[in-house]
């Protein structure tokens, strides 16, 4: 029997040499037609997508301000730790600003804080930085350990598709608010004890801890649709008669059929642990001052609302813009690798 490699190399022998003006080189060098591959024909669409391609550009700007965060403030020459408006006295008595529009000047371009009176700039640079980073590592932690539990759970099938989908159900029975306020100062307790101080890295890691914990269920089910409607299909079941082990078969068969899914439910993932970890810190079991947060400065701003409405405009703005633009750059991800959905 003729092997594939062997039925090549004679249909090769057997094609005749390319004419001029065909599809195949010419006397004058002309390239032959080359096919594109599925990943350059998803970013051909992309770039066709003006919103994603403005979406993207939105999120690699904050992601740049997040990493950049200590270099911007050596430019500015303000951090956002020190107390302007009470060293400078820019604050009256009653800890608002005195100038006009939250103290905005060419000194604090977004104005200064109320009571303490920090630099609104800097803390909204380094506030992106705090949640950006916790969301990150929620986001890498749920999407990891959902997407292994997902393959787990759609390839082996039988009891063990049946006992880990009950246990999934069972972690989506928690209402994940309620959840996340009842359950963040137990989880800070276990770390510190009464009386002793809080190191800095406890908040951060309880964050992620109970984020993660209620987080990695929504893509671990999808996987598992994902895995369930290709382990039959024929080129599995090719891998699977010739030997390759399930390791291999999940490897090199359904992981690149589903990386699609996984980039874009990652997408969508990383915004919404971004708004859950500043509505946190703003009902106070989150980040604590005087480290910046959105959802602190969200909690700032509710406060004195009344007399200075400045300093919720920013950060009000850049959540939205921030969690609008991630949204839309998900969509657009999906349309360029699945041309067949419609908006």
């Amino acid at each position: 029997m003729t092997s594939p490699s062997q039925a090549a190399t004679n249909a090769d022998s057997l094609t005749p040499e390319p004419a001029a003006g065909s599809g195949g080189p010419d006397a004058k060098g002309t390239p032959a037609l080359a096919g594109r591959t599925p990943r350059q024909l998803a970013w051909l669409r992309f770039k066709r997508d003006r919103v994603g391609i403005i979406c993207a550009i939105v999120v690699v700007f904050f992601i740049l301000v997040a990493a950049a965060a200590p270099l911007i403030s050596a430019l500015y020459g303000k951090n956002a730790y020190d107390l302007y408006g009470q060293d400078d006295g820019l604050l009256n008595s009653y800890g608002l600003p005195i100038a006009p529009n939250g103290g905005i000047s060419g000194q604090h371009w977004f104005g200064i804080e109320p009571q303490l009176g920090r630099d609104v700039f800097m803390l909204l640079v380094y506030g992106i930085r705090t949640s950006l980073l916790i969301a990150l590592a929620v986001t890498v932690l749920a999407v990891g350990v959902g997407v292994l539990f997902g393959l787990t759970q759609g390839y082996l099938g039988g009891r063990t598709d049946y006992f880990m989908g009950r246990f999934s159900d069972f972690m989506l029975s928690f209402p994940q608010q309620l959840f996340f306020i009842a359950f963040s100062p137990v989880a800070i307790s276990l770390f510190v004890g009464v009386g002793d101080p809080e190191s800095w890295w406890v908040r951060p890691l309880v964050l992620i801890g109970v984020q993660f914990l209620l987080g990695w269920m929504s893509i671990g089910r999808l996987v598992r649709a994902q895995v369930l409607s290709l382990r039959e299909r024929e080129f599995v079941e090719a891998a699977r008669i010739s030997g390759a082990s399930s390791w291999r078969i999940i490897r090199k068969e359904l992981l690149p059929n589903i990386w699609s899914t996984i980039l874009v439910q990652s997408t969508l993932m990383l915004p919404v642990f971004v708004t859950a970890e500043a509505g946190l810190s703003f009902l106070g079991v989150g980040i604590l001052p005087p480290t910046p947060d959105w959802g602190l400065m969200f909690q700032t701003g509710a406060t004195f609302y009344k007399s200075d409405i400045t300093f919720m405009f920013f950060p009000g703005i850049a959540m939205v813009i921030f969690v609008v633009a991630f949204n839309l750059l998900g969509d657009s991800v999906r349309d360029a690798l699945d041309p067949k959905t419609l908006r």
